[in-house]
This record gives C-alpha cells, sequence and structure tokens, in this order.
C-alpha cells in the first residue's frame, strides 16, 4: 500500500512514517519503480506498536534503543500486558530510566503547582478573600 494508505491504517500522517523512517524505527520500505513507498501489513503492525510506545511515554531515542526487538510486540500484547519476555517494555533500562525521567517531572511540576497555589490562598484565618498575588486576566 502506498504512504497515504499506510498511515490511515496506523493511525498517523505520512510525515509520521517518513519521520520513524528517518529516525530508524521503521526500516527503509521497499520503492516503486517511480520511487514511491511501498508498505505491507508488518509495517502497519509496526508504526502501530511505535505510536503506542510513544503513547506510554517512551522517547524516539528509547524506542529506537529497543528497535530489534519491535517486531515481537503487537499492540493487543503491549494494551493487555501480556508481552513476550525478552522485550524492552518490561523491566529493563530503557523503562526504567524513562519512569525515573517521569518520576522526577512529576515531583517537579507538583512543587511548581504548590507554590503557585500557596501564592493565590488567602491567609490563614483570615475569613477574609484576599487580593491574589500573582495577576488575573481580565475576563
Amino acid at each position: 500500500m502506498r504512504i497515504g494508505d499506510a498511515a490511515a491504517a496506523a493511525g498517523t500522517t505520512p510525515r509520521a512514517l517518513r519521520f520513524y523512517e528517518q529516525r530508524g524505527l521503521l526500516p527503509p520500505p521497499v520503492r516503486t519503480p517511480t520511487g514511491q513507498r511501498r508498505y505491507g501489513p508488518d509495517d502497519v503492525a509496526r508504526v502501530r506498536v511505535v505510536r503506542e510506545l510513544l503513547a506510554l511515554g517512551l522517547t524516539i531515542e528509547d524506542v529506537r534503543a529497543c528497535v530489534d526487538r519491535l517486531p515481537l510486540l503487537d499492540v493487543a500484547a503491549l494494551r493487555s500486558r501480556q508481552v513476550p519476555e525478552g522485550v524492552c517494555v518490561q523491566a529493563s533500562p530503557v523503562v526504567s530510566r524513562r519512569i525515573a525521567a517521569l518520576d522526577e517531572e512529576i515531583a517537579r511540576l507538583t512543587r511548581l503547582r504548590d507554590e503557585l497555589a500557596s501564592r493565590s490562598a488567602p491567609p490563614p484565618g483570615t475569613g477574609l478573600a484576599r487580593q491574589a498575588a500573582l495577576p488575573v486576566a481580565p475576563g
């Protein structure tokens, strides 16, 4: 199938397929005599797996680190957590590093949220609504 059809079947865009190919997540597709890319069902399945891994919070670099094991995965297995042993989405350094990065980002955002909330809360025990210490856009 042509790139537009393959992209639609995988739930993405032709631009994303070219991007995944450039980043090494997809092997170079077969080309027609006129140079058009041709994709098969295995390519579409691989794009779906890549998209699912990205949706789980992995980065392009994380997925590239597991690219040799992508054919072992399918989206149904990822969603049902029935992943074959030895595949990178289980307890692996790639996933562990990503979880640690997400934990750090959650902690940073929590601190930011707490700081913002403390600056906009009325003083305790006043019973009065205080003017916010932060500017409020006119509504």
